[in-house]
């Protein structure tokens, strides 16, 4: 059964995103709602990282549970830069290349979340399947978020 190989994948992939979601916070500490959001999303993130720990464990996949930390140094310079640099127009294009790559990753996140609940279907896990059920629904806010901001500010940052 290959459930235990999507389950590390889906973790590795979550990781990633809420590694990435922590980063653009701190990156783009000026933006409020992008800081803002972006944290909320991230504890949505290390929750299903729990979660993942503890279903990988029923398919002999042993997962951290806990969430990544950001360097502390590093998390202090990027809030330090965003604030050097304020509202002037090249950290516009910065915010609009890190939200393309969030959706990407969260893109990328939420088609695991789909393959893991065809996989628990057919074997029927019903526990797995509650967790993707769950879970999925919640990746699929980050992608909305992410396709939203997006939207709002590829006008006025590519125009002006």
């Amino acid at each position: 059964m290959k459930l235990g190989l999507a389950i590390r994948e889906l973790h590795r992939s979550e990781t990633a995103l809420a590694k990435d979601l922590l980063k653009v916070a701190d990156r783009h500490a000026v933006e409020h709602e992008v800081h803002h959001v972006a944290h909320d999303l991230a504890r949505w993130s290390h929750a299903h990282l729990r979660d993942l720990a503890d279903a990988g464990r029923h398919y002999d996949v042993h997962l951290s549970g806990d969430a990544p930390v950001p360097s502390a140094p590093l998390t202090a310079l990027r809030t330090t830069a965003s604030e050097l640099t304020g509202r002037r127009p090249e950290p516009g294009l910065v915010l609009l290349a890190d939200l393309r790559r969030l959706h990407r990753k969260a893109a990328g996140v939420s088609l695991d979340w789909e393959l893991l609940a065809q996989g628990a279907q057919a074997v029927k896990d019903t526990d797995l399947l509650a967790l993707a059920t769950r879970c999925h629904p919640q990746t699929l806010r980050q992608l909305k978020w992410t396709n939203a901001m997006l939207k709002i500010l590829s006008p006025q940052i590519l125009a002006s």
